[in-house]
């Protein structure tokens, strides 16, 4: 029996790091601070998968999600992503779980989606459903917005501290 071999352009499902990248490119990380994975840091926040600073100092979340039962659990959190320092709130999810997603999002949440697609299996990302603003929102201070830079530049030396440990084991 013949083995079967992968497609180099076949639909694979999409992972969590290739959304992160996706959405980044999507909102311009020349234009915004995009920090991934805020767990800390901002006195009271809850964790937010993507967090994005626009130029306004008014604050963007995202949440990633690539199940339905990710996405269910999420509503189980105590914080429901409420903060007076957010003013847009999004979930992303990939375009094979809109229909089964959609109708548990709540309409006040915007949505937005990615697909694989194209010749290099990019991933495409787009708004599905605007978000509605908070309007109890405030901009943030200088001091948040710093904090929130500082953690993004801590995370890019942790990567690079990983990929060199990486290089240095594929050398061994």
């Amino acid at each position: 029996m013949p083995v079967k071999k992968k497609i180099a352009n076949a639909k694979t499902k999409i992972t969590t790091i290739e959304m992160e990248l996706a959405i980044a490119e999507f909102f311009d990380i020349r234009k915004n601070i995009i920090v991934p994975n805020i767990s800390w840091g901002l006195s009271g926040m809850h964790e937010c998968d993507i967090f994005i600073i626009k130029k306004s100092r008014y604050a963007i979340e995202i949440e990633i999600k690539i199940s339905k039962s990710d996405l269910l659990a999420d509503f189980k959190k105590k914080h429901s992503h409420v903060d007076n320092r957010i003013k847009e709130f999004y979930y992303a999810i990939p375009i094979d779980l809109l229909e089964a997603c959609e109708s548990h999002i709540p309409e006040h949440v915007g949505i937005i989606v990615c697909e694989r697609n194209g010749r290099y299996n990019s991933i495409t990302t787009r708004i599905h459903r605007e978000t509605t603003a908070n309007k109890n929102c405030r901009k943030l201070n200088e001091k948040e917005v710093l904090k929130v830079a500082v953690l993004g530049t801590m995370r890019i030396f942790k990567l690079k501290e990983r990929i060199l440990n990486l290089t240095k084991m594929k050398i061994k």
